[in-house]
C-alpha cells in the first residue's frame, strides 16, 4: 500500500517524474556510449561510401574511423542542454558526476568478471554452434572486448566532467545574452564548444600521454572526430526543439515556465 501510495504521488509530481526519467535516459546512454565504444568503425563504409583520404598536419590516410560511442554521446549532450534548461547547472552537475561515478564502478566490477576463472566448457561452447566462428576462445575475446586499458577509461572520464561542465558555462552565457529565445543557440552553441573540448582531452590523457602517440597525430584524429561532432550537432538541432515541445505539452505552459526560471537564478549556486 505504502508503495503504491508512494508511486500515485509520483506520477502527480511531474517535475521529479521528469528528472528521474532523463536521468534514466542520460545514465544509461553514457554508461553504454562507453562499453559499446571500444568498437572502431569506418563511417564512410558503413555509408556505403569510399573512405575519404585527408591529410592533416602532416598525417596521411586519415578518415572517419570512429569509436561506436558517437552513435550515443549525441543523445547525452541533447539530454544535458534540457536538464540544464529546466533544473539549472546544479542538476547538470549531480548527474555527471553521478554518472562518472556508475561509470568507475562498472568498469571496477567489469575487471572482477575478466579476472574470473572460465568454466572448462565455456571458452569453447560456441564453436558447437558456430563451428567456422573466427573466435576460438570465447575468453579471451571477453578480455579484449572489455578490458580497456586505464588511460583510455581516465582520459573518457575527464573528457566527460569537462565537457559538461564547459557546455553548463556557454549555456548559460548565451542564455544571459538571449534570454528565453534561440534554443537553438544556446543548445548547439554551448555542445559545439564543449565537444572541441572533449574531442582533444580523451585523446590527449588515453593516447598521447598513456600510449605514446605522437602529439601531431592526436591534434589530427581529434579533428577529424570534432568535424564528425559538428556535424552531428547541428542536425540534431530540430530535436532539442522537439524535446523541449514534448516537455512543455507534459509539464504545461505555467510550470514550464516556473522550472526554468528558477534554473536561470540557480547558475550561481
Amino acid at each position: 500500500m505504502c508503495l503504491d501510495n508512494g508511486m500515485r504521488n509520483l506520477s502527480k509530481n511531474k517535475e521529479t517524474l521528469l528528472f528521474l526519467i532523463l536521468s534514466g535516459i542520460f545514465i544509461t546512454n553514457a554508461l553504454m556510449a562507453e562499453f559499446i565504444g571500444v568498437k572502431i568503425f569506418s563511417l564512410e563504409r558503413t555509408l556505403g561510401m569510399i573512405p575519404v583520404d585527408w591529410h592533416l598536419l602532416g598525417q596521411e590516410n586519415l578518415s572517419f574511423n570512429l569509436t561506436s560511442g558517437v552513435l550515443l554521446w549525441p543523445v547525452v549532450f541533447i539530454l544535458t542542454d534540457i536538464i540544464n534548461e529546466y533544473y539549472g547547472p546544479k542538476g547538470v552537475r549531480f548527474l555527471s558526476y553521478l554518472t562518472s561515478g556508475l561509470i568507475i564502478y562498472s568498469f571496477v566490477v567489469v575487471s572482477v568478471a575478466i579476472r574470473l576463472v572460465p568454466a572448462d566448457f565455456w571458452p569453447s561452447s560456441h564453436l558447437a554452434k558456430y563451428p567456422d566462428s573466427e573466435v576460438h576462445n570465447l575468453n579471451t575475446a571477453y578480455q579484449l572486448i572489455f578490458g580497456q586499458g586505464l588511460w583510455i577509461i581516465v582520459g573518457s572520464i575527464c573528457a566527460f566532467i569537462i565537457g559538461q561542465v564547459l557546455d553548463v558555462y556557454v549555456f548559460h552565457k548565451i542564455k544571459e545574452r538571449t534570454g528565453e529565445s534561440s534554443i537553438w543557440l544556446r543548445s548547439t552553441g554551448s555542445t559545439l564548444i564543449s565537444q572541441l573540448v572533449d574531442s582533444y582531452v580523451v585523446l590527449l590523457i588515453a593516447f598521447y600521454i598513456g600510449a605514446g602517440w605522437p602529439f601531431k597525430l592526436v591534434l589530427a584524429i581529434g579533428t577529424i572526430n570534432y568535424i564528425y561532432k559538428f556535424v552531428i550537432a547541428l542536425i540534431s538541432t530540430p530535436v532539442v526543439y522537439l524535446v523541449h515541445h514534448w516537455i512543455e505539452q507534459y509539464l504545461g505552459e505555467e510550470l514550464a515556465s516556473s522550472m526554468k526560471r528558477d534554473a536561470s537564478l540557480k547558475i550561481n549556486e
